[in-house]
């Protein structure tokens, strides 16, 4: 137990990292592990981050670049509309913040990153597929909903739903893991959020506990569509090496093309993770586990039910080709006998009672969100739109890339 919980200690810790903190620290130590496989993703050179890395890299933008992915529709919208309350995420490129809008006092998740910070590591791509995928959330309910977005000079801001019922990863910190029936609803969720995204054409890639949220209720809400790859048929592949190293799928670590069913084995590492306490193939030594997601065969301990064992062994299959999903997507899932019991169209109109409800008495309750981002100050900046005369040339470089960002709903969208 105590070998455990130290690993479980050291897991918590590494899961803080980036991904270019462990690809630094793979560069630079010396590991037993010699497969080739992992030996080719260890000497990525130049050192790249893979869980940002480009499909298509962009040249440094310049003055005549445009990214224009829709008309700006909320031209009036600006920082000063909103009284920005905590900070409640950070990432890459920003912050994500409670806020609370002056006029209509709704509360909002603001999500607001660093232009020049995008640009630098040619990010731009990303960010804008993000906020597409955004766009296309607004009709599924367990899919964080974008309301507007609009930009300063030097700053991008999302304006998201505002949800509190804390990460996964945060439940199953405090919780160790979860019983079966409790981990089945959260995957049924997840699974149909993931299911729409493929309908649209959408692969997620990045599935794990950090980017997937509970509601006031209960309820899942899968948020973070910055690797999202768009324009994936049904039987079309893409092949850029990212995602997080405890959930990278057996042919993404192989540098082959992949498909929709790498969001599968996410999926069958994180239920493994929800039942087990870690993933599936976990170890502290990266490359050691690189080495057991392509070669260790999947060791089930015998405290599950057979249902839950086989829906394991099918999505955590290394052989895509042989995944469940492969052939018929979701509904592979939706057929499975561990979910031989769940009404599914209950659960996307959320008449099934969550098995836990995270109690929040209202929006200013931070209980579910870590300290280390509540207790950190709001930046002065975030609310403030850049004098014009201190604009440089390289501002305006950076909002040209960026033309086409804001958006409004139209009015029937909310219909």
């Amino acid at each position: 137990m105590k070998n455990k919980a130290e690993q479980l200690k050291a897991f918590m810790k590494q899961r803080r990292l980036g991904m270019n903190d462990f690809i630094q620290k793979l560069a630079t130590n010396s590991y037993p592990c010699k497969h080739s496989e992992v030996q080719s993703i260890l000497n990525l050179n130049p050192p790249q981050e893979p869980e940002l890395m480009n499909d298509n890299p962009s040249p440094p933008p310049s003055p005549s670049q445009q990214i224009n992915l829709g008309p700006s529709s909320n031209p009036q919208a600006k920082p000063s509309d909103f009284n920005f309350l905590k900070v409640i995420g950070k990432g890459s490129f920003g912050k994500v913040l409670l806020a609370r809008h002056k006029i209509d006092e709704k509360f909002y998740a603001v999500k607001v990153l660093q232009k020049k910070a995008i640009l630098k590591k040619k990010e731009e791509k990303h960010i804008m597929s993000e906020r597409n995928v955004l766009l296309k959330n607004v009709k599924h309910p367990f899919l964080v909903g974008l309301h507007y977005s609009f930009q300063t000079a030097d700053k991008l801001y999302f304006v998201l739903d505002y949800i509190n019922g804390g990460e996964l990863f945060y439940h199953l910190q405090r919780e160790r893991c979860f019983l079966e029936p409790r981990a089945r609803f959260y995957t049924a969720e997840i699974a149909s959020a993931l299911g729409y995204l493929h309908s649209l054409n959408i692969v997620y890639r990045d599935l794990k506990p950090e980017n997937i949220l509970l509601d006031s209720q209960g309820h899942i809400v899968l948020t973070d569509f910055g690797l999202c790859k768009e324009n994936i048929e049904p039987n079309g592949t893409t092949s850029t090496f990212c995602g997080t190293p405890e959930y990278l799928a057996p042919e993404v670590l192989h540098k082959q093309p992949y498909d929709r069913t790498v969001d599968w084995w996410c999926l069958g590492a994180v239920l493994y993770e929800m039942l087990y306490g870690l993933p599936p193939f976990y170890s502290r030594n990266t490359a050691e586990m690189y080495d057991n997601i392509l070669n260790k065969p999947l060791q089930l301990k015998p405290n599950i039910s057979n249902s839950a064992r086989q829906l394991l062994e099918g999505l955590l299959q290394k052989d895509r080709t042989k995944r469940i999903g492969a052939k018929d997507d979701f509904m592979e899932l939706k057929n499975h006998v561990f979910f031989s019991q769940m009404s599914w169209d209950d659960l996307n109109a959320k008449k099934l009672t969550p098995p836990f409800n995270p109690n929040v008495t209202g929006p200013s309750d931070l209980r579910h969100f870590d300290p280390e981002f509540t207790d950190e100050p709001v930046p002065s900046s975030i609310g403030q739109s850049p004098d014009s005369a201190l604009i440089t040339a390289s501002t305006k470089e950076s909002a040209e890339a960026f033309l086409g960002f804001s958006y409004a709903p139209s009015m029937d969208s909310y219909l």
